[in-house]
């Protein structure tokens, strides 16, 4: 198992997040402060734009030495949501252009072999119909990706909560799924972006780029899991424990559309009516919070899960 790979990427992050910042600093590439920012000086969003060159570095490295450490492929669909993201971070990207491109790249991991094709008794179904499996798996990528782009809005709570899922899905399949160097070197290049998230002067943040990227790996993993071809042997049903896993950015995605159709709103008009918006009116710090809520709904989860198998031994 090639572990240093997690500090080779730690390493490469440490070294060329604060230059990448320094470039777009230079360029006046700011993050605009607003009435929803949760900081008052300079910052980038150049976070994800550090893990995705560290990704396709390390990944071109192996490629043209004739190892695949994962499949190269998902650089396909994994490039396109990052230029998606980008792309939004400098422009503002209508919510509908960001749409069709989701349904685009969720087609791409389908195309791939990642699709949900079994309810596993959920409903009463089992294997579903490859045309509805289809459109419920477009449906679940884009639940997913966008409820983690949602809980992006302040320091260090995306990085944390996208670092907890990969790792219980990895745990669950015991450290040996087909995503396991993608996420090894994934995980180390953001393991550095705390420092840079989290400090008082000039911030680098994750961005929008840097959380649909996150956000497609959690659905690979999803649809990985949720596939009835890939052998877990779970006695726990795979929906239900998928939905409690990704409890809280579910929830907190949930919560906002309610609040904002409540409202005469659009469901993607941006607020401040967040989980993490409601505990900083408590006076809570933004690394407090980064880990009050992954740790609290991943504890939800754990009793959730052991009530049900406790009830239904």
């Amino acid at each position: 198992m090639e572990y240093y790979l997690f500090f080779i990427g730690l390493s490469i992050s440490a070294i060329i997040s604060p230059l990448i910042q320094r470039i777009f600093m230079r360029y006046k590439k700011f993050d605009v402060v607003n009435h929803r920012s949760s900081h008052s000086g300079f910052a980038t969003r150049t976070g994800g734009l550090s893990i995705f060159i560290i990704l396709f570095l390390i990944s071109f490295y192996y490629y043209f030495n004739g190892r695949e450490i994962y499949d190269f492929s998902l650089l396909i669909p994994l490039s396109t949501m990052f230029i998606v993201g980008v792309y939004d971070d400098f422009y503002n990207a209508d919510f509908k252009l960001k749409f069709f491109m989701q349904i685009i790249v969720a087609k791409m991991l389908i195309d791939q072999g990642l699709v949900i094709d079994n309810f596993y008794g959920i409903f009463g179904l089992e294997e579903i119909p490859r045309i509805f499996s289809q459109l419920f798996t477009v449906f679940v990528f884009l639940v997913i990706i966008n409820s983690i782009n949602f809980i992006d809005g302040i320091d260090g709570l995306a990085l944390t909560e996208a670092l907890k899922l990969i790792i219980i899905f990895e745990l669950m399949d015991g450290l040996s799924s087909p995503f396991f160097y993608l996420s090894v070197i994934v995980a180390g290049s953001l393991i550095p972006l705390y420092y840079y998230n989290l400090k008082d002067k000039n911030k680098i943040f994750l961005g929008d780029g840097g959380s649909l990227l996150l956000g497609t790996i959690i659905c690979i993993y999803v649809f990985y899991f949720l596939n009835s071809n890939t052998g877990f042997d779970y006695s726990f049903n795979r929906p239900v424990l998928s939905i409690l896993i990704l409890l809280y950015p579910l929830l907190d995605l949930l919560r906002v559309f309610i609040i904002r159709i409540k409202n005469k709103q659009s469901p993607f008009h941006p607020d401040t009516n967040h989980l993490h918006h409601l505990l900083l009116k408590k006076n809570l710090s933004h690394w407090m919070i980064a880990i009050i809520l992954p740790i609290a709904f991943l504890f939800i989860a754990s009793i959730i899960v052991l009530t049900i198998s406790l009830i239904f031994k």
